[in-house]
């Protein structure tokens, strides 16, 4: 352990800020995997897995090859049948089913596949069996049709069925094909003619019913329509439905009449204050010459009787005679009345007076809209009645329609059938004079010259592409499986966070001697002062490929916080064995080598490596100082070739971790080794599972993840950062440890510029150790 010079006194810097703002926070890690692969995903999986699928291909197309080139070779030949007529005029059968009126939708007789189930029939195949047999013994009906060497099938849409026939033997091929069509020729004569028999004796057994139908249905409709008085529904109905609209007309215009008349009259009583019948006997009376004549008289007797009574008194003799002459026409003029009224004028409700001639002709217009309102009362009735019987025959027209529209429409499909049968049974009877043969040959059977089966360039070709497909199927399986991370851009691109550091792998790196008993190992030039020798570098560190790596990281994380400046971060992993005591130490040395004042803090209190790697003791450390009276300053070491390397190893184990870790002393002396050195590195527990890295976390500018290339599980480095999610740290970025054959980039230019350089070193290294020993 060398001595320190007052480590804990302020820099020059002064003291930091003692927290910095979020430069990534940490990004909520997908929950789900995501199964789909992306395009460069896929090529690493392929180039790391480029055995198995090489593998499996092989192993496939071989297997298929060999199997393919023992098969012993099959010949097929074919032949073609045309089995129905090309054009529309061949075949009268199939316009019993048609729909009249329906001409341009195309009809095909033959049922296909029911026909192509008779020619596969042993009733049928039995014949052509013999006739083959003649031959080729071997052959029977389970070794042609049931092994499927005979198939018979329709070519598309088209009227003609293909028979292909499959065998070792060309020539027995062909003599087969042959057989069969000869077979299939004299089929289709006997059950042509014999469907065109049937066809006649079908139309001839239905003739007499179809005419007697239509005899039946035309008598029907002609009684339909005596019996309902009826020539075309539909004009009729049109009819009805004008008389209809003219009967509600002549209602509306009834009742609104009715209603004027009757306003009228009501208007006429209430002036006249008489009964349309003492109207009537007024006005009869006004009529009356002789009845006006003696009602004048009287009137004039009555006027002088007036006069002389200013007079004379009642009892002078004018006056009596004036009187005795208005008795004498009192009498006549009741008798006039009494011969026009049939009655009295007290019976009649009439007085003496003579009406004048504005009231007779009120009188006269009282009696008018008495009998008016009578007359348009019949005419209201009359015409409700007529409306009664309209709506009954509005009513019954449907049924009425609708009976006579089936019966017609019956008729017409009765006599359309008659016509049809009757035009078929002729076509029957001319096609049957044609004794034309239905199926012809259009391709005759060949022997065939070239086998068709096996085709080995096609078995090998698709052997080939079934093994690659199989390949990359045990590809992705064995990648699925395999969940660890294998390269630095697969952990980026889980993670979502920034890839600040690839760190190669280095075979040496378990076998080198600890880096502070190598340093005291070293020969020291005669010339060089001893404090000029503690502070030396060791030469192979400059050319160190694997070194670079690390000067690369801490430049990445020193552009992490242009702003302000990262002056400490936790190092952690998710597991165990990833790596992150190492890259905290040699982080440490490439920050020292650049000239800052670094303190490396071994803050694993369960198993604590700096120590191992660096080959310092482990007697007083982090533990020590926060748990007994030992100061920062006694625990802290330096080692001998770094200037401005400082260590505090993690000391004694605890008992409890994380209660020294997050008691407030920890806390006191964060903010002092913060406020002391440039850069502090903590190395911390694996974060799951354990909260040690966490707590130091929170008092840090934030968290660096060592993911190692090939031990790091996928879902627990996820689970990991899930967990510093949620716990709100900051997460600077991760580094990829352990990579092997990294060529991407400045990675690879690295290793080629130091690839001389480093087998120097390590060939002076050995030829060192060796004289040493």
């Amino acid at each position: 352990m060398g001595n320190i010079q007052d480590p804990l006194l302020p820099n020059g810097n002064g003291k930091r800020v003692p927290s910095m703002p979020l430069i990534y926070p940490t990004k909520p890690p997908e929950t789900k995997e995501d199964d789909e692969l992306n395009l460069r995903q896929l090529l690493t999986v392929f180039r790391r897995r480029a055995l198995v699928i090489a593998g499996v291909a092989i192993a496939v197309s071989s297997g298929i090859g060999f199997w393919s080139f023992r098969q012993e070779p099959k010949y097929e030949s074919n032949f073609q049948l045309l089995v129905e007529p090309v054009t529309a005029e061949g075949g009268k059968l199939n316009k019993l089913a048609q729909v009249p009126g329906v001409t341009d939708v195309p009809y095909s007789v033959l049922d296909y596949d029911t026909q192509i189930q008779v020619l596969r029939s042993p009733n049928l195949m039995s014949p052509i069996l013999q006739e083959i047999q003649k031959h080729y013994p071997d052959v029977s009906y389970d070794s042609l049709i049931t092994s499927t060497k005979l198939k018979i099938a329709r070519l598309a849409e088209t009227k003609i069925l293909e028979v292909r026939y499959r065998d070792t033997d060309p020539k027995k091929v062909r003599s087969v094909l042959h057989e069969v069509a000869r077979g299939y020729l004299r089929y289709s004569l006997q059950e042509r003619q014999m469907n065109l028999k049937k066809g006649i004796e079908f139309v001839d057994s239905q003739l007499p019913q179809l005419r007697l139908r239509v005899d039946k249905l035309q008598g029907e409709l002609q009684a339909f329509r005596q019996r309902n008085e009826l020539i075309d529904p539909e004009s009729q109905a049109q009819q009805i439905a004008t008389r209809v609209n003219t009967i509600e007309q002549q209602q509306v215009d009834t009742q609104i009449k009715l209603r004027e008349t009757k306003s009228l009259y009501a208007t006429l009583s209430s002036q006249l204050g008489l009964s349309p019948d003492r109207a009537i006997a007024t006005t009869t009376l006004s009529e009356a010459p002789r009845y006006q004549q003696l009602l004048n008289q009287l009137q004039e007797i009555e006027a002088k009787i007036a006069k002389e009574s200013a007079r004379f008194t009642e009892d002078s003799p004018t006056i009596v005679a004036l009187r005795n002459q208005q008795r004498n026409l009192l009498p006549l003029l009741e008798q006039e009345s009494q011969k026009v009224l049939g009655t009295n004028l007290q019976q009649a409700g009439v007085t003496n007076d003579s009406p004048s001639s504005i009231r007779n002709q009120l009188s006269q217009q009282l009696v008018d809209a008495a009998n008016q309102i009578q007359v348009l009362q019949m005419r209201q009735k009359a015409i409700a009645q007529a409306e009664n019987v309209l709506n009954l025959q509005v009513k019954q027209m449907p049924v009425i329609a609708r009976q006579y529209t089936d019966l017609q429409r019956e008729l017409h499909v009765a006599t359309e059938s008659l016509d049809r049968f009757l035009g078929v049974r002729e076509g029957l009877q001319i096609e049957i004079a044609q004794k034309s043969l239905p199926w012809q040959i259009i391709l005759k059977p060949q022997v065939p010259k070239f086998p068709v089966a096996p085709n080995n360039e096609r078995n090998l070709l698709l052997g080939a592409i079934a093994g690659l497909l199989l390949g990359t199927i045990v590809a992705l399986m064995v990648e699925r499986l395999d969940n660890v991370f294998h390269s630095p851009d697969e952990l980026k691109d889980r993670t979502k966070l920034p890839l600040i550091g690839v760190i190669p792998y280095s075979k040496q790196l378990k076998q080198m001697t600890p880096l502070a008993n190598l340093a005291n190992q070293m020969p020291e030039p005669e010339d060089s002062q001893p404090k000029q020798r503690n502070r030396r570098q060791p030469q192979w560190y400059k050319a160190s490929p694997f070194l670079e790596a690390f000067r690369s990281l801490h430049t990445n994380i020193r552009l992490l916080g242009t702003d302000t400046p990262i002056h400490s971060m936790v190092i952690s992993s998710a597991t165990p064995g990833d790596g992150k005591s190492t890259i905290s130490v040699h982080l440490a040395q490439a920050a020292a080598a650049m000239g800052q004042r670094v303190l490396l803090v071994d803050a694993d209190l369960r198993l604590p490596q700096v120590h191992k790697v660096l080959g310092l003791e482990n007697q007083i450390g982090l533990s020590n100082v926060i748990a007994t009276g030992f100061t920062a300053k006694q625990a802290i070491q330096r080692l001998p070739m770094w200037d401005h390397l400082y260590v505090l190893t993690a000391g004694q184990n605890p008992p409890d971790p994380t209660r020294l870790l997050s008691s407030k002393k920890m806390q006191y002396l964060m903010e002092q080794f913060h406020a002391v050195f440039d850069l502090v590195i903590y190395d911390t527990p694996p974060v799951l599972g354990l909260a040690d890295g966490q707590l130091l976390a929170a008092h840090t500018d934030g968290v660096i993840i060592v993911g190692g290339l090939g031990k790091t599980d996928r879902s627990i480095m996820m689970q990991a950062l899930d967990r510093l999610r949620i716990s709100n740290t900051t997460v600077l970025g991760v580094v990829a440890n352990g990579v092997k054959g990294y060529t991407s980039g400045s990675y690879y230019h690295y290793q080629h510029y130091y690839a001389a350089t480093e087998s120097d070193v390590m060939k002076a290294k050995k030829l060192l150790q060796k004289r040493m020993g």
